[in-house]
């Protein structure tokens, strides 16, 4: 099978919504009249995003699903994406469940695929995705960027803090895959559904439009990503531990039994304690691919409303401040003492394949 019998067997659909998509050398694109595009880029690497023998129906799933958390991230809704996959070979039982994972979340999102490349190389999975949110032509929280979306700078001194679903699952399962922790069989595999299979809040994100001041999307970690919009917004924050805490859908079967929430973490347990550990995924862990996002006091309802429209629960965990700094306590406001860092590839000690 060649390059383009691949390429044509696997991954060419009708594109209804583009005006031209896989078949020649440029995709053509029509916005709507008073829409911006949204546009990310996100790679995949066996070995350092994902395990060699990762089911590939679910790999398609999530190669898709981290571009298009992206987009919710921005509150953009999905137009298309383009596909460059290296290939160490043309292998057909791998391509078709590959394919059916990642065009099954396509259509679920009304994102089409209209171009791309392939190669044999080390296999790695390269997308590009794009969204479209509306223009604005004056927006007080962003002045120098006339857009609807949704960006990490709009947050300000006083805002709450939230997070959707659920944190630290994802990198649960990715310790126990690595040996480091021991899970019921049944609980792993709820947790690897979380590490293979993540949701992208894209419901949620449009929801938030005109509601949130500041969002991002938790993919190395939610204080790493919480502190992109810290960055951006020249603001500190604090969040409290015990409301991040339960967040951890696992945490019953976590070692050492229920993860009890009075730990006295500011007297910093050892790093294996179970409330340290189950803080380490919770907080640093990442593959989440949920939305960090603030908001005034007085959106709290308007919140809910996005919460309950979008089907997706929310978690309010913190404040946002004027004193630079993420300030983690307990909750009885005492300073949590373990430190945590989120994952940055370049700082890492070892790969991180999820």
């Amino acid at each position: 099978m060649g390059e383009f019998d691949l390429i044509r067997r696997f991954f060419t659909r009708p594109t209804p919504h583009a005006v031209l998509g896989v078949g020649d050398d440029c995709a053509l694109l029509q916005s709507a009249p008073g829409m911006q595009m949204a546009i990310s880029t996100d790679m995949l690497v066996s070995g350092r995003h994902f395990f060699a023998d990762t089911d590939p129906q679910a790999l398609g799933h999530k190669c898709l699903a981290v571009n298009l958390s992206d987009l919710a991230a921005c509150g953009a809704r999905p137009l298309a994406f383009t596909l460059a996959l290296a290939l160490p070979e043309a292998d057909e039982a791998w391509l078709a469940p590959f394919a059916q994972g990642l065009l099954a979340l396509a259509d679920a999102h009304g994102c089409e695929l209209i171009g791309g490349d392939t190669t044999r190389g080390p296999l790695s999975i390269c997308i590009t995705v794009f969204g479209e949110v509306p223009a604005q032509s004056r927006n007080p929280r962003h002045p120098l960027v006339p857009t609807s979306a949704l960006l990490r700078s709009g947050a300000q001194a006083g805002d709450d803090i939230y997070v959707s679903g659920t944190l630290g699952d994802a990198a649960l399962a990715l310790q126990a895959l690595w040996g480091q922790v021991a899970l019921p069989p049944e609980v792993l595999v709820q947790a690897r559904q979380r590490l293979e299979r993540p949701s992208p809040r894209v419901a949620l994100g449009q929801a938030l439009r005109g509601v949130a001041s500041a969002c991002a999307d938790v993919s190395d970690g939610l204080i790493g990503d919480l502190g992109h919009i810290l960055e951006r917004s020249a603001l500190g924050a604090r969040v409290d531990t015990e409301r991040v805490l339960p967040l951890l859908a696992a945490r019953s079967h976590f070692p050492g039994g229920s993860v009890q929430f009075d730990q006295q973490l500011s007297h910093a347990p050892d790093a294996q304690h179970p409330a340290a550990l189950a803080l380490q995924c919770v907080l640093a862990g990442g593959d989440d691919y949920e939305l960090v996002f603030c908001a005034a006091p007085a959106q709290r309802d308007a919140v809910q409303a996005a919460a309950t429209q979008s089907g997706t629960p929310v978690t309010r965990i913190g404040t946002m401040q004027a004193a630079p700094g993420l300030h983690l306590v307990d909750g009885q406001g005492r300073t949590v003492a373990p430190q945590f860092a989120s994952f940055d590839h370049f700082s890492a000690s070892r790969s991180r394949p999820a």
